[in-house]
């Protein structure tokens, strides 16, 4: 069995942070979407679908360094806050692994993004060389292409994956895929019920992932 960890929401309190970040560099460019708004329509996507789901809202293209901006703000609202790890998160992984069950992350982040948040918040070392991103598939969520890649990278099949998400695009890429899906919604961040009706088991507390994923 191999239980697959996305890592904003999941692993890191990384959500609120950096949604907030994205909204004051959108209401910079004329896009006036609220921390909420950011998070509802962005959540779970890759950075470029989300780039592009702004630029199509705002009718042109974002500048060139729009991204470089907004993430050196963001990288910094993590340093500041501090970022901290998903509460119960840590001992839930490491419980999984102790009982022989291979674990990886696929997010949507980008690579330097995750050994950034991963790292600041103590997580890396569970993880290291096994974590991938949407930025080495053809599409990210909500289609398969990245948990199917990791679990190709991993030697397991899919029918016998575990994938742990947050977002509404993640619980769908999980389902689509074949696998598992078990949706964290202890911080709320995502519409329970979505999450429910799109094939994801909802739970609250990390603490209760070790028996969800062993039952």
């Amino acid at each position: 069995m191999l239980v697959i960890f996305d890592c904003d929401g999941v692993l890191v309190d990384s959500e609120p942070l950096a949604c907030a970040s994205f909204s004051r560099a959108l209401k910079a460019q004329g896009l006036d979407w609220s921390v909420e708004e950011t998070m509802r329509r962005l959540m779970g996507l890759s950075l470029k679908t989300g780039l592009e789901i702004c630029e199509a809202e705002l009718g042109r293209k974002l500048p060139d360094d729009f991204v470089e901006k907004m993430q050196a703000v963001t990288y910094q609202s993590f340093r500041d806050a501090p970022l901290q790890p998903v509460a119960g998160v840590k001992d839930a992984v490491v419980a999984l692994q102790k009982a022989g069950i291979d674990t990886c992350v696929a997010s949507s982040g980008l690579p330097e993004k995750m050994r950034f948040t991963l790292g600041l918040t103590g997580l890396w070392d569970l993880f290291d060389g096994r974590i991938f991103s949407a930025a080495q598939v053809p599409r990210g969520k909500p289609f398969p292409d990245l948990f199917l890649h990791a679990a190709i990278s991993m030697n397991v099949q899919p029918f016998d994956c575990v994938v742990v998400e947050d977002s509404l695009p993640g619980v769908q890429a999980a389902r689509s895929a074949g696998m598992k899906a078990l949706a964290y919604a202890g911080e709320s961040y995502a519409n329970r019920d979505a999450l429910q009706k799109a094939g994801g088991q909802v739970f609250d507390d990390m603490k209760q992932l070790p028996g969800l994923v062993l039952a």
